[in-house]
């Protein structure tokens, strides 16, 4: 159980890393930025990126607690 906990983990933390690289942008949004320039599209792309994270965050700490729970009442049973 913890190989796999390892394994999942481990992807996880791959997949958080590389979504620097990631392009989270509307075409309306890219036809903007690139009117602003490179600093500025940097910026607003990596809001999205961030603004869509956070979700997937709360749910993942949402899970992560409902299954401590599950584990937790299992043990006591």
């Amino acid at each position: 159980m913890k190989y796999l906990l390892g394994i999942f983990l481990g992807i996880c933390l791959v997949v958080l890393l590389s979504t620097q690289t990631a392009i989270a942008q509307c075409s309306i949004c890219t036809k903007t930025a690139s009117q602003l320039g490179e600093g500025p599209a940097k910026a607003l792309n990596s809001a999205i990126i961030y603004l869509a994270f956070t979700p997937f965050a709360i749910m993942g700490y949402i899970g992560w607690r409902w299954w401590k729970n599950e584990k937790a009442l299992e043990n006591n049973e």
